[in-house]
């Protein structure tokens, strides 16, 4: 197996074979709780207008990321796990839009299959990739709004190397040091409504879920009618679909 790690909107890119899109902070982390609460459907959007169009053409949907961090005018939820990790979306479509991990799905067209990768999930993904064992894998670290590389996203792509090269490196020291470097942004009393401290532990939860989210082809009659989607025939849409490895 041949495993790369690479980097922001240019690494979704370049990413081929079995590709895992990696956002800990907060986007996949966040998707997993949706999940696990009971969501029917997860539609990763990238573009932030068009997931307010969804939004209007289904009311019922659940709208739920974020911009720099903040929840967005007329979403239902920031992307933040705090917030949603109570809260029943049983039978629910959620639209997730988000900064960078959202923006991976959406730029991996080389990839023969996409994960979402979080450190939630990260053994199921493990587990997942040693079934699959494919030829190429590609490691791709989101990090923060898509434009700046973070320790998290890189430390569990090295996580994830380390392991299925079967030289696992350790995480409990890795993991508190978040705290002082890209993690930082939780402990700021001011933005505490945005970025809650709360998140940045469930964030870092090893192995809570049990499943990977794999993104497969959702057909554009299924996000948007006919009359208000003629201008997106050809562009392609996902779905995060639950698999138990």
């Amino acid at each position: 197996m041949k495993i790369q790690i690479l980097h922001l909107v240019e690494g979704a890119r370049n990413a081929i074979g079995l590709t895992v899109v990696i956002d800990v902070f907060r986007a996949f982390s966040t998707a997993c709780f949706l999940k696990a609460n009971g969501a029917e459907r997860i539609i990763p959007i990238a573009d932030l207008d068009l997931a307010y169009r969804i939004k209007r053409e289904h009311p019922s949907f659940v709208l739920i990321g974020e911009r720099g961090g903040i929840m967005q005018p007329g979403f239902d939820y920031g992307n933040s796990p705090v917030q949603i990790k109570d809260v029943d979306f049983s039978g629910k479509t959620v639209i997730l839009s988000t900064s960078a991990g959202t923006q991976g799905i959406q730029n991996a067209n080389g990839a023969s299959e996409i994960l979402t990768g979080s450190f939630v999930n990260a053994g199921a993904v493990i587990r997942y990739i040693q079934k699959q064992r494919p030829e190429h894998l590609s490691l791709v670290c989101m990090g923060l709004e898509a434009v700046t590389p973070t320790d998290e996203d890189t430390l569990l792509a090295e996580y994830i190397q380390s392991v299925l090269e079967g030289k696992p490196i350790h995480l409990s020291d890795a993991l508190q040091r978040l705290r002082e470097t890209s993690g930082k942004r939780f402990f700021n009393p001011a933005t505490q409504d945005s970025q809650p401290e709360a998140d940045f532990y469930l964030c870092l939860e090893l192995d809570r879920f049990p499943f990977v989210l794999r993104a497969e082809p959702l057909p554009l009659e299924a996000v948007l009618s006919l009359k208000e989607s003629k201008d997106l025939v050809g562009r392609s849409f996902f779905e995060l679909i639950a698999l138990y490895p």
